[in-house]
């Protein structure tokens, strides 16, 4: 009661007037030093997008496989996944709340997955038939996902 609607919303994908957004919340407890627990809690929200995105794209990755009968999906799963790690650094911190009752710090991250496309356009050495693939399904494929996730 009275946090942010983030902090009871929890980790998410969305597919909204904002664009395609992986949110991800992360929490630390008290500890002794304040800027530590504020860190830690930053970076569990950005481990919560860094799962969502990795369960989107490995669902991706399976149905390009499924369409292209499997070729050459092993080096494109570890292509895409040099690029989401890149992709990742834009992960953005967006804020910070801390439940006065139980001294709890909460963290809000968010990585617009346009991020994510223009980190795989760029990749030089990623497969051209699975760039392709990616450009003219992914909002499809993310609203499929978050739809598909929806709790």
């Amino acid at each position: 009661k009275g946090a942010p609607d983030w902090v009871n919303e929890g980790t998410q994908a969305v597919s909204d007037k904002n664009g395609q957004l992986i949110q991800g919340i992360g929490m630390a407890a008290p500890m002794n030093d304040s800027s530590l627990q504020k860190s830690t809690a930053d970076n569990r929200a950005r481990a919560e997008v860094a799962r969502v995105l990795s369960t989107y794209i490995d669902s991706t990755i399976s149905d390009y496989s499924s369409s292209s009968g499997g070729n050459n999906s092993s080096s494109v799963a570890r292509d895409i996944r040099s690029a989401t790690k890149l992709a990742l650094n834009g992960a953005i911190i967006k804020g910070n709340w801390k439940d006065k009752k139980t001294g709890n710090i909460y963290s809000f991250a968010e990585l617009d997955m346009e991020k994510v496309d223009k980190a795989i356009e760029a990749t030089a050495s990623m497969n051209e038939n699975f760039k392709r693939y990616f450009s003219e399904k992914s909002n499809a494929n993310f609203d499929r996902f978050v739809k598909d996730n929806q709790q």
